[in-house]
């Protein structure tokens, strides 16, 4: 008669909380790019006669629902991070957090100005609607710019939070570093009718930012967390809270 041996399977070591949190942050940050099409999607609008026009209106609702979509997830960014970074510094923390919300809150109102264009065309109000189209138009614009100010900022904030940390490369935050002067002085210049809003200059400006997020976003999600004396003390106080007879046995 034949034996067989059978070794149990080897069990996956399970995630830890730090790991889990990185997981959702940088899932998060990837999801944020799925604004991208937003600027052709959006492209009709800029004419000044779009609210007398015709043709299809839902490529403009798409590209809303993708900026609500990035709004969300801009804030569930700073959210899933604040436990963490906030062992570097809370106040810094913090302003990741509101920048983020503030963020999103420019968004939600640009969305909301372009449906109510969208609304309006589709009433056919007429050519004496064209300077309330034009309005629309010019709102959404203008909380645009608003849109371009918070990342830098978060950069700003979140880069020196990570770079002080060591939770990620340094090269990562040094790009948000690069970035961030680079977007404000573009933004600015826009404000004061010295660049186009959309322009090779303003193209280029929000690359170096872009590539921050779309990097740190790809090492939260694909590496986690650089170890350090904050996620070791994350990681251990989680652990004393499930299994504190477990974690006393092993301090002893």
């Amino acid at each position: 008669m034949t034996i067989t041996d059978r070794t149990p399977a080897t069990r996956r070591a399970p995630m830890s909380p730090t790991r889990k949190i990185s997981l959702v942050a940088g899932a998060l940050y990837l999801l944020t790019f799925v604004s991208i099409p937003t600027l052709a999607l959006y492209g009709p609008v800029s004419d000044p006669n779009f609210i007398t026009g015709a043709g299809p209106d839902t490529p403009i609702i798409i590209g809303g629902i993708l900026e609500i979509i990035v709004a969300l997830a801009g804030i569930g960014t700073a959210v899933a991070l604040f436990p963490v970074v906030r062992r570097q510094n809370e106040g810094l923390a913090l302003g990741v957090v509101a920048a983020r919300v503030f963020e999103a809150a420019a968004m939600f109102a640009g969305v909301v100005c372009l449906l109510a264009l969208v609304t309006l065309r589709q009433a056919g109000l007429g050519a004496g609607s064209v300077p309330t189209g034009l309005a629309l138009a010019s709102l959404h614009n203008w909380f645009f710019m608003a849109q371009n100010l918070m990342p830098a900022a978060n950069a700003l904030m979140l880069g020196t939070l990570m770079y002080k940390s060591r939770l990620v490369p340094r090269a990562l935050p040094i790009m948000g570093f690069i970035g961030a002067p680079l977007l404000i002085v573009s933004t600015f210049a826009t404000i004061l009718g010295l660049n186009e809003q959309v322009s090779a200059w303003s193209g280029l400006s929000a690359l170096p930012v872009a590539a921050w997020e779309l990097s740190l976003g790809i090492w939260l999600a694909f590496k986690g967390f650089k170890p350090s004396p904050i996620t070791a003390g994350m990681d251990a106080a989680k652990g004393a809270a499930r299994n504190p007879a477990a974690y006393r046995r092993a301090a002893s």
